[in-house]
């Protein structure tokens, strides 16, 4: 038995708006929610052309997609993606005469996809984990619907049949779970590291933090909670309100100082010739599907949220730096660098809201862009939501 991918209407007529302005072919990312039960697409992203691509210049064959360029987009795209979502699966939607390609370019593309976002993670997959992706082929002409999906553990998998089904309001009362996490973290530069590696020190030192958060006890709602209990149990549900509406729960992360008795403790002495410092609150959400969500789904979600969201900052802080000041600048002298804000933007017809980061001096018309360019959506400048402090 396949399994199921439970689909937002809304990405039904996406999709099928794509297939009518799109020749030959079009390929984009799918996005939504794996759960051991069932999977949920609530967004489906076309690839955005590359600036110096004009109409006419689309290449015609398949064997011409580039693998790069649509990876960088996962990559930016799973950025924008709070706790809960992640990049499930690709499309294309081709000409009937490409369709016969389309599935090996699918494979090609999901394995590339999976291994560049694997890459980035500071977290470990849980061993029950669903690892199927979902490869999605549309024909133009017929409008025929083929779902199927690998699994990204095995680099051999084969394909297996997987059902399409959509639904109207799928995630439009999704539950949230909010939490803000002080953020104190000390990197020591090694002496024998050169000083300019700053990224990849910064990089072991969140790889260091990251592993206290997956230890941390999180209290919902001021409780803690047994994994395996369902997150509503105890509460009301909403009912008979199918607009979107988000019931919110409150979390708070408690990181334990240190390990118990049984773990000894052993100091390193180092020679360090500088330090990092990531100090600052931040804001981090994480939604999940209603369909009887398990404690320890939410939670895992929340976790890598809390990951994700700092060391993608630094990831853009980086970036940013090199643009503006190029790779050698070696001299580091005590420097405070602000790590870019985060904000939050709805999505029509969903409790679920975007992400995304912005600096101090980024204006609301470059946040607008990229969320045309990335997410195929434009979003009104009152429906930016900062969610943190500008000290951040």
């Amino acid at each position: 038995m396949g399994r199921t991918y439970f689909v937002e209407e809304a990405v039904g007529q996406y999709l099928s708006d794509l297939s009518t302005k799109l020749k030959p072919f079009v390929t984009g990312l799918l996005i939504g929610q794996c759960s051991p039960q069932r999977d949920y697409v609530i967004r489906a992203v076309r690839t955005p052309p590359k600036e110096e691509q004009k109409e006419e210049d689309i290449p015609s064959k398949l064997a011409s997609i580039d693998e790069e360029w649509i990876t960088t987009h996962a990559s930016q795209v799973s950025r924008m993606l709070p706790g809960g979502l992640v990049v499930i699966g690709v499309f294309i939607i081709a000409t009937p005469e490409l369709s016969k390609d389309s599935q090996n370019a699918l494979r090609k593309l999901i394995f590339s996809v999976e291994k560049s976002l694997t890459k980035r993670r500071l977290w470990k997959p849980a061993e029950e984990e669903v690892s199927d992706r979902a490869a999605l082929q549309i024909c133009s002409a017929t409008k025929k619907v083929v779902c199927r999906t690998y699994d990204v553990q095995d680099p051999r998998s084969s394909a297996k049949p997987a059902d399409w089904k959509y639904q109207s309001a799928l995630s439009a009362s999704w539950l949230a779970l909010d939490c803000t996490v002080n953020v104190n973290i000390h990197i020591p530069l090694l002496a024998t590291s050169p000083n300019h590696d700053l990224e990849k020190n910064t990089k072991n030192g969140l790889n260091r933090w990251s592993k206290q958060i997956e230890d941390s006890v999180f209290l919902i709602n001021g409780q803690i909670k047994d994994d395996d209990t369902e997150l509503l149990e105890g509460q009301k549900k909403l009912r008979g309100n199918t607009q979107s509406s988000t019931q919110f729960s409150d979390v708070k992360v408690l990181i334990q100082l240190s390990q118990g008795s049984s773990h000894r403790s052993t100091a390193t002495v180092q020679v360090c010739s500088g330090s990092i410092n990531l100090k600052g609150a931040v804001k981090c959400r994480a939604y999940i599907h209603n369909n009887k969500p398990k404690v320890k789904e939410a939670i895992q979600a929340l976790k890598r949220d809390i990951i994700n969201t700092l060391s993608d900052r630094c990831e853009i802080l980086f970036e940013d730096l090199i643009i503006n000041e190029g790779p050698h600048k070696k001299n580091f002298e005590r420097e405070y660098h602000v790590l870019p804000q985060r904000l939050f933007v709805p999505v029509a017809g969903s409790s679920v809201m975007l992400s995304d980061y912005k600096f101090g001096d980024e204006a609301d018309a470059e946040i607008q862009e990229r969320f045309v360019e990335m997410l195929d959506q434009s979003v009104q400048a009152e429906d930016i939501h900062i969610a943190e402090e500008i000290n951040t």
